[in-house]
Parts: structure tokens; sequence; C-alpha cells
């Protein structure tokens, strides 16, 4: 059974800075393309960023220079760093491996 579990969201202020985790099981974790996306209220599920086997990372535009994909292949656990928040990047953040398996998402609400 495939189990993605996120933590690490939170509320922080404009400027700050979050770590979300997630901690995955029963996936070939080493092998395979990670990621995160989020969901802000009334509005689509979007991508944030991907992260192959073989570290090659992709970033959606809007968090370009300011939030870090990385993985830990002994934990098989992915990261999402994120630093100089906005107030647009409020939103529930998903864990997402491929073969589209989903976390539970962990909510990141930034304030001004």
């Amino acid at each position: 059974q495939v189990q993605l579990v996120e933590s690490g969201g939170g509320l922080v202020q404009a400027g700050g800075s979050l770590r979300l985790s997630c901690a995955t099981s029963g996936i070939i974790f080493g092998m395979n393309t990670m990621g995160w996306y989020r969901q802000a209220a009334g509005k689509q599920r979007e991508l944030v960023a991907t992260l192959t086997g073989a570290y090659a990372a992709t970033y959606a535009e809007p968090v370009k220079g300011r939030f870090t994909i990385s993985r830990d292949n002994v934990k098989k656990t992915v990261y999402l760093q994120m630093n100089g928040l906005k107030l647009e990047d409020t939103a529930v953040y998903y864990c997402w491996a491929r073969g589209d398996f989903w976390g539970q998402g962990t909510q990141v609400t930034v304030s001004s």
C-alpha cells in the first residue's frame, strides 16, 4: 500500500520560510519522480516542483529562486524548502509520486 504523508505546513509571515516533508512508503522511492503541487482556495491544483530519480528538478515560474525540492533516498522522503514566502503562496500543498499517488495535503498560510 502506497502512503505519502506530508508535514511541516503552518502559519508564517510574509518573507519567512517553511520546509515541507513528505515521508513515503510502498513505492520504489529512489527511482521515482516526486513532486509537490498546491491548491489555493477556489483555484485549480497546480504544479510547484518535481524532482526525478536522477535529481533533475523543475519549478513553476512563481516559485523559481525561492523554493527548492530535494530528496533523501535513505529516508524515502522528499522535501520542499520554501523561502521568501508570499501571500499568494497560501495553499494546501500536496506531495505527489509518479504513478499518480498523492498525500493528504498540508496547509501553508502566509500572513502579512
